[in-house]
C-alpha cells in the first residue's frame, strides 16, 4: 500500500469516527439528557446517522470513491446546519425564523463560550467528514 492510499484510508477512517461521535452526541442529547429535537435538528440527523455505515463501509471494504456519496450528504447536512445556526445567532434570521414544529429552530440547549450549540456541533463535524471525502476519487 502506498503512502497516499494510506493517507487516504486514516482519512476515511478519521471521517468515520467524527460520523459515529456526531451521531451517538445526537443520541446522548435527546435520549439521555431528553432535548426534544426541533425539526432541523431532525434533518441534519437523517444526513449524518448514514455516513456512519457509507464511510465505515468505505473503509472496511477498501472502496474509497463511496465516499463520494458521504461528501453530498455532508454539504447538504452543512448547509442546513449552517442555516440553523444563522436563526439562533443572526437576529435578521431569528426575526424572520420559520416555524419549526413543537421546539423553536432558535431555541439552544446548549451554548458553551457563547457560540457552540447543537447546530455549531454538527457544522464542524460535516465540514471535518467533508474533507478527506473530496479527495477520495482523485487519489487510490
Amino acid at each position: 500500500m502506498n503512502n497516499n492510499a494510506k493517507t487516504l484510508e486514516n482519512a476515511l477512517i478519521g471521517a468515520w469516527g467524527i460520523s459515529l461521535i456526531a451521531t451517538l452526541g445526537s443520541l446522548y442529547f435527546s435520549e439521555v439528557l431528553k432535548f426534544t429535537p426541533c425539526d432541523l435538528c431532525w434533518f441534519q440527523r437523517i444526513f449524518m446517522y448514514p455516513q456512519v455505515i457509507l464511510l465505515g463501509l468505505a473503509v472496511i471494504r477498501k472502496e474509497y470513491d463511496i465516499a463520494r456519496y458521504s461528501l453530498s450528504l455532508s454539504i447538504i447536512g452543512g448547509t442546513i446546519s449552517l442555516y440553523h445556526y444563522s436563526l439562533q445567532k443572526i437576529p435578521f434570521f431569528q426575526n424572520y425564523a420559520i416555524s419549526c414544529g413543537r421546539v423553536p429552530c432558535t431555541g439552544q440547549y446548549i451554548n458553551w463560550l457563547g457560540f457552540i450549540t447543537i447546530p455549531f456541533l454538527a457544522l464542524v463535524a460535516f465540514f471535518l467528514i467533508r474533507l478527506p471525502c473530496r479527495k477520495s476519487g482523485t487519489s487510490r
